[in-house]
């Protein structure tokens, strides 16, 4: 009997092998007739995670810059440290005095995301209201971010009191010169010009002037250009929202430590609207709050080294990261790294959630146009900078099965619709003999 049990055993750990490697064999055959991967730098891993096995490689142990990718890495972070509900604000009442700081909670007055409690927090406190800045300011700008993308409104800056997802957004009517500007507070910071610019609104470097045409338009369109931030802006934008007086300090007395909290929105409604959507502004803001949690002082770094000390020790290739979006290029990824952070991470959610929470092909958020099929069967990140296209995330297949992949495409010289035409045709024949 055992003779015959293990006879079975071999013949079916045979018939297995033999099943993987035919499948391989049939994508390394599609992978060698695409040539547009030989237009640029080009990695894919795919891995199976019930059987532990890695179904196909090319360049999997090579650094690529990974684009928004990098906010799987953020993601993991915010799973890792946050617990249910994002940290909103520390605070400490004292007799008729409450001091309050921020965490980095980027769910104030964002249009985007749930109503936070932050404002009725605020708004029903019968105490004097303090706003005490962070010792330590994080740079607006990621490093390794360009500097000209001040006014664009995929680049806000990072701050510990976000309002209005640290933007201002100006809506043109048809026919009329003048935009509808939200918040109202930024009304008087319009300037007019005569220069036609690449976009309707443009800002100043450095401060809250906002710059336009003033030529009435043909048709309705928004832009959102993002605030540039101070202590004292936050004071008055507080005040003008709230409509009761926000004082603001620069030192606190021994006394007054922060050592209450006040929860805001449910994370998972922060982590949804990131990799959906690929917001960068959210993605830079969990970064910060992550790092509020574990060191209590909001500087990215903080956290991305505690996250690499505690949580990503066993990735097959240290991660180069530095930012909490992907507009860095500093950043550097391996497909095999991302591969195995992507499995961590399905350890950690429920596999229905978790695909939910991706974009995913023909149906919803940055592939919403891409890999259409009558039964979705990518759920993935995307990434994209100049010369840059990544997909990173989890395929099913039309047997059942639930592969974790990483497609990463650096320094290629044909557009990105000729790169994702070749990686649909490698993805489908995944799904297709897997």
């Amino acid at each position: 009997m055992n003779s015959l049990k293990l006879l079975f055993s071999v013949g079916f750990l045979i018939l297995l092998a033999s099943t993987s490697c035919t499948s391989t064999r049939v994508v390394e055959k599609t992978w060698r007739s695409i040539s547009v991967f030989e237009k640029g730098f080009t990695g894919l891993v795919i891995y199976d995670p019930v059987k532990k096995l890695t179904l196909f490689e090319h360049n999997g142990n090579k650094y690529f810059t990974p684009a928004s990718n990098t906010k799987l890495f953020t993601f993991y972070a915010g799973l890792k440290i946050f617990g249910d509900s994002i940290p909103a604000l520390r605070y400490q009442v004292k007799n008729d005095s409450l001091v309050f700081s921020g965490t980095g909670d980027p769910s104030f007055l964002n249009p985007d995301l749930p109503h936070s409690k932050i404002y009725e927090f605020l708004n029903t406190r019968n105490e004097n209201l303090y706003y005490l800045p962070p010792e330590y300011t994080e740079s607006t700008f990621g490093p390794g971010w360009s500097w000209d993308w001040y006014a664009a409104s995929y680049a806000a800056e990072r701050t510990d009191f976000p309002m209005y997802a640290n933007r201002v957004s100006f809506q043109f009517l048809k026919g009329i010169k003048e935009p509808q500007v939200k918040p109202g507070i930024f009304s008087d910071s319009l300037s007019i010009t005569e220069t036609i610019f690449s976009a309707p609104i443009n800002r100043e470097k450095n401060r809250n002037i906002f710059i336009y045409n003033n030529q009435k338009k043909e048709k309705e369109f928004s832009q959102n250009v993002p605030i540039t931030y101070s202590p004292n802006l936050v004071v008055e934008l507080l005040n003008d929202t709230l409509h009761k007086k926000i004082e603001l300090i620069k030192d606190v007395p021994k006394k007054y430590y922060l050592d209450q909290t006040l929860y805001s929105i449910p994370a998972d409604s922060l982590y949804k609207r990131m990799l959906i959507v690929s917001d960068n502004f959210i993605a830079e803001q969990i970064l910060l709050m992550a790092a509020n949690e574990i060191s209590d002082s909001l500087r990215s770094r903080n956290a991305i080294n505690f996250m690499k000390e505690n949580y990503l020790m066993d990735l097959p290739d240290e991660p180069m990261w530095y930012d909490g979006s992907g507009l860095s290029v500093n950043n550097k990824f391996t497909p095999r790294s991302i591969v195995k952070l992507l499995e961590k991470i399905q350890q950690e959610v429920p596999q229905d959630k978790l695909l939910g929470m991706l974009p995913t092909g023909g149906v919803s958020g940055t592939i919403r146009n891409d890999y259409k099929a009558e039964e979705p069967y990518v759920f993935a990140k995307t990434g994209t900078l100049r010369n840059v296209v990544a997909l990173s995330g989890y395929l099913k297949t039309k047997s059942g099965k639930i592969l974790i992949f990483s497609f990463l495409h650096n320094n290629y010289v044909i557009s990105n619709s000729e790169i994702k035409k070749g990686m649909e045709k490698i993805l489908i024949n995944v799904r297709d003999n897997y």
